[in-house]
């Protein structure tokens, strides 16, 4: 067996230090570390020929801000080939990689959930009344992004938060909520993981139920765009016509909102706050893309108009939504990842804010979906781009229309606000795509353009 008391701290911080950045999920690419340190390394126990060890990793960043980050990692005494490409680079010692690549691995969380364990500080919780059977398998789940997801059993969908806050995570906190609130628009909760340093708690990640016949609704929605674009039909006369999947998600979205609204309560906010918070982001984006400036005295208006709307109701939101964020099952529609935008802190993420970000959210979504597949097409035609726009449209509003049936009033009531909204989100994926792909900027930027008419001369 693996003698893992042979790394030091000091080597695996030494190599952690550039196996980090490389990460799918970390968060500050790009960003200089200037320094890193193990701040806790928990014994989680072995299996086979496996020693598991759980890491929280402070990583120091040039300005001074620290992130902390969970490593489950794992030792054995000779490599393995299918596990090469998550290895730590750690010199005449044991095989060290990414544990949760690891199905044996993985099999040791698992039975400390089933058996609401307590493996030193971390804290396994089982969900009152639920039941999770030991013994299930796993595997990751698809691409890693902000977190890494495993599917246990094929039953069980546990998905570990990489970067880790103290306090409530947002994800677990509303999917309680809409627990008690018998909410059918969501995956049920089963369990989560916790820790407390210092008297301050953290959550570590959580499972839910797992929706294996499911599909995602960026998937589903693109191959009704590619249908689309490869006939010469209008949208309504396709078979694989997206508008009735858009407004029974609308509905969907409604309904848990109308939950999460029961279960958490609502207030009122000047809306005065809220517009200059975005047009404060709108001025801030033109240092990254100069060509917003152009657009600020139209984004100035809108603002000034949903400002004249007085006060909105907020609640606690999804804060993050679009057609990734939701599942298709054969039965209904399902929202999952409940954490808002990663970029924001954990205060952010847990603010209230109107249910219209969400509701823009899902139209921007829709746009993407619509033209993303003409990006870098040279022999795109105006009569193509029209009929995206026209899938675009058509799917926008019967997603609006779901919504009203339930909500009881239209989004569309209110489009000033939620223009606003819209704006905000449009210029969020301005600045990423000009930092991560100059070569979609185009999308985000025409909806700047109709939403903000550019003001020259």
């Amino acid at each position: 067996m693996t003698d893992r008391a042979h790394v030091s701290t000091d080597s695996l911080e030494d190599a952690l230090l550039p196996w980090l950045p490389q990460q799918r999920w970390f968060a500050a690419k790009g960003s200089p570390i200037a320094s890193l340190r193990v701040a806790s390394r928990v014994d989680v126990g072995s299996r086979s020929d496996v020693q598991v060890e759980h890491l929280l990793v402070d990583v120091e960043l040039g300005d001074g801000t620290v992130q902390r980050y969970q490593v489950p990692l794992g030792f054995r005494d000779a490599a393995v080939d299918d596990l090469a490409a998550w290895r730590l680079p750690i010199q005449d010692g044991p095989f060290v990689y990414d544990g949760l690549r690891d199905p044996t691995v993985i099999a040791l969380y698992s039975d400390a959930i089933a058996a609401a364990d307590s493996i030193g500080p971390l804290d396994f919780r089982l969900v009152a009344g639920a039941a999770v059977d030991a013994g299930m398998s796993g595997r990751v789940l698809g691409a890693e992004q902000s977190n890494t997801s495993v599917i246990l059993g094929e039953v069980l969908l546990l998905k570990l938060f990489r970067q880790v806050a103290s306090g409530i995570n947002p994800d677990i906190e509303l999917h309680r909520v809409l627990a008690e609130t018998d909410c059918t628009y969501v995956a049920p909760l089963r369990a989560w993981i916790e820790t407390e340093s210092d008297g301050e708690l953290s959550m570590l990640g959580m499972a839910q139920d797992f929706a294996s016949d499911s599909a995602e609704g960026w998937t589903t929605a693109l191959t009704s765009v590619r249908d689309l674009l490869a006939s010469d039909r209008s949208p309504e006369d396709m078979d694989s016509d997206f508008a009735p999947e858009a407004r029974g998600l609308g509905a969907a979205v409604a309904h848990v909102h109308a939950d999460l609204a029961r279960g958490l309560g609502t207030d009122e906010r000047d809306a005065s706050s809220t517009v200059a918070e975005i047009l404060g982001r709108v001025e801030g984006a033109v240092a990254v893309v100069p060509e917003l400036a152009e657009h600020l005295p139209s984004a100035r208006d809108l603002v000034a108009r949903a400002e004249a709307g007085g006060t909105a109701t907020v609640q606690r939101i999804h804060g993050d939504l679009h057609l990734g964020q939701v599942l298709r099952t054969p039965s209904t529609w399902l929202l999952i990842d409940f954490e808002g935008e990663p970029a924001k802190s954990l205060e952010e993420r847990r603010r209230m804010d109107s249910p219209l970000r969400d509701v823009a959210g899902m139209l921007r979504s829709f746009d993407y979906a619509a033209h993303h597949l003409l990006l870098g097409d040279a022999d795109v035609t105006d009569e193509t781009y029209a009929r995206a726009s026209a899938w675009a449209a058509r799917n926008s509003s019967a997603f609006c229309d779901g919504y009203a049936e339930v909500a009881g009033y239209d989004p569309r009531d209110h489009a000033a606000l939620l223009g606003a909204y819209e704006l905000d989100k449009a210029v969020y994926e301005a600045v990423y795509e000009a930092r991560n792909r100059p070569t979609w900027l185009d999308l985000p930027m025409r909806a700047v353009g109709r939403l903000a008419p550019p003001v020259r001369g």
